[in-house]
Parts: C-alpha cells; sequence; structure tokens
C-alpha cells in the first residue's frame, strides 16, 4: 500500500512538472520571434530554407535565409556585418 501510494505521487508530480514546463514554453515562445541573417554558421533554428533541412544546418554565418530567435522587439536592431537582422527572409 505504502508502495503504491509514494508511486501515485511521484506520477503526479511528474505530470504536474511536464504541464509547467509545456506552459513555460508557450510563454517563452510568446516573447521570441524569428530573425534572419543573425544566425551563425551552424547555430540557427529550424528551417533555415533552400539547401538546410533543420536547427543547426546554416552552412556560413549570417546566412540570409537562416533564422535564429531573438526576444521579440529585438529583431531588426541586431547589427552584424551583412547589416541589421530581419524579420523576413533576406535575397541570398
Amino acid at each position: 500500500m505504502k508502495t503504491e501510494t509514494t508511486l501515485g505521487i511521484a506520477t503526479a508530480l511528474t505530470c504536474a512538472l511536464g504541464l509547467a514546463s509545456a506552459a513555460h514554453a508557450d510563454d517563452m515562445s510568446k516573447d521570441m520571434e524569428k530573425c534572419y541573417g543573425v544566425a551563425l554558421a551552424g547555430q540557427n533554428d529550424c528551417a533555415a530554407g533552400p539547401g538546410t533541412t533543420c536547427a543547426g544546418t546554416a552552412t556560413k554565418d549570417y546566412q540570409a535565409n537562416a533564422w535564429k530567435l531573438v526576444p521579440a522587439g529585438t529583431c531588426e536592431s541586431i547589427e552584424t556585418p551583412h547589416g541589421m537582422g530581419s524579420l523576413k527572409p533576406k535575397e541570398m
């Protein structure tokens, strides 16, 4: 009986922590935006555009079609050697 109670409590806590983590991730994504042309090679977030498959596949620094999540409202103020960050993919 004691083992079943302990197992039940552990399961409930695990579920509660999982739900809290998911809620935090949703809140965080609302505070972030995709910023194109600011990622370093291999450090982009998912879907970098033609020639790439997902996260970490940008082949050069500041690749115009590769994006990185940045705090909302900061993208267009990020200066790179190729210009400012962009909310839309740049021409390559």
